[in-house]
C-alpha cells in the first residue's frame, strides 16, 4: 500500500477519537486503530525511502509548548517521540515574562510527521480527560494534575512501544515470506531491521552535531495522587500504577 494513502484514514480516526461526548470504549477503539496505521505508515515510508537511489537524511523540528503545564505536555511529546524513532531535547529560555519551553525533535521526516499527528490529537484528548478528573479536596490541584498527566504519558508510551514493535515484527515476517517465495532477492533488499537501524544512526548523528554536549535531565518525583487515573485514561486499564509517579517517561533525552 502507498504509505501516503494511509494518512487520510489516520486523520479521520484521530478526529473521531477527539470528539467530545464519545464513550471510553469507542475512543479506545479509534486510538488503537490509528496507532496501528501510524506504525504501518512509518514502516512503509522507511522501506520506500531506503529503496530510493537518493539517501534520505535526518531532519529536525522545534516545537514550542505553551503553559500551563508546559513541561508535563513535553513529557507526553517525549512519550510519543521515543517509540516512533525520534529523539527529543527539552529546552528552556528566560523571557521578559516567565520561562519559554520548547522541544527540539530529531528524526526522519516521516517519523517527525507521525509524532506531530499523534501529539496534536493526544494533547486534545489529555486535556479533555484532565478536565473531567476531580482532585481530592485536601490535595493541591496542580500536584494532582501533573501526576495525572504523567500517568497518561506513561500509558501512551507503553502502548506505542508495543504497537511499533508488533508492526516491525509483522513487516519482517512478510519480508521473510516474500524472500522464501522467491519473489525478492536478499542481496538487493535490506531487512527491515537493517533499514530501521541505519535510519536510527542517522538521527543520532544529526542530534550529536546539533548538541555535542547534552546533560541528563533531572528525575522528577510527582507527589500528586492522579497517576493511576491518568494512566487509566491513557491505557484504559488499571495496571496498578501507584499514587507517586516518577519520570518513567523522561521529558527529554537531554537538556541544552
Amino acid at each position: 500500500m502507498n504509505p501516503d494513502a494511509l494518512l487520510g484514514r489516520i486523520r479521520k480516526l484521530l478526529a473521531m477519537a477527539e470528539a467530545e461526548g464519545l464513550s471510553e470504549a469507542a475512543r479506545e477503539t479509534y486510538n488503537s486503530k490509528a496507532a496501528e496505521l501510524i506504525a504501518q505508515y512509518g514502516i512503509d515510508r522507511a522501506l520506500v525511502e531506503e529503496a530510493s537511489p537518493h539517501r534520505v537524511e535526518a531532519a529536525d523540528l522545534v516545537v514550542a509548548v505553551d503553559p500551563p503545564y508546559a513541561r508535563d505536555k513535553i513529557s507526553l511529546l517525549a512519550g510519543i517521540a521515543a517509540p516512533l524513532g525520534c529523539r527529543l531535547v527539552y529546552r528552556t529560555e528566560q523571557r521578559a515574562v516567565g520561562t519559554g519551553h520548547s522541544a527540539h525533535l530529531f528524526g526522519m521526516d516521516a517519523d517527525i510527521h507521525r509524532v506531530q499527528m499523534l501529539f496534536t490529537s493526544l494533547l486534545v484528548q489529555q486535556a479533555q480527560g484532565l478536565a473531567l478528573a476531580r482532585p481530592p479536596r485536601q490535595e493541591d490541584p496542580r500536584a494532582f494534575r501533573r501526576s495525572w498527566m504523567a500517568g497518561f504519558a506513561v500509558a501512551v508510551a507503553e502502548r506505542l512501544t508495543r504497537t511499533e514493535r508488533m508492526a516491525r515484527e509483522r513487516a519482517q515476517t512478510q519480508q521473510t515470506q516474500t524472500r522464501e517465495n522467491g519473489s525478492d532477492r536478499p542481496s538487493t533488499t535490506p531487512s527491515v531491521a537493517v533499514v530501521l537501524a541505519n535510519r536510527s544512526q542517522r538521527v543520532d548523528a544529526h542530534l550529536a552535531r546539533a548538541y555535542p554536549r547534552l546533560r541528563a535531565p533531572r528525575t522528577r518525583q510527582l507527589s500528586g495522587s492522579g497517576g493511576r487515573a491518568g494512566y487509566q485514561a491513557g491505557e484504559r486499564a488499571d495496571l496498578g500504577l501507584g499514587s507517586r509517579v516518577s519520570s518513567r517517561v523522561s521529558p527529554a533525552i537531554g537538556m541544552r
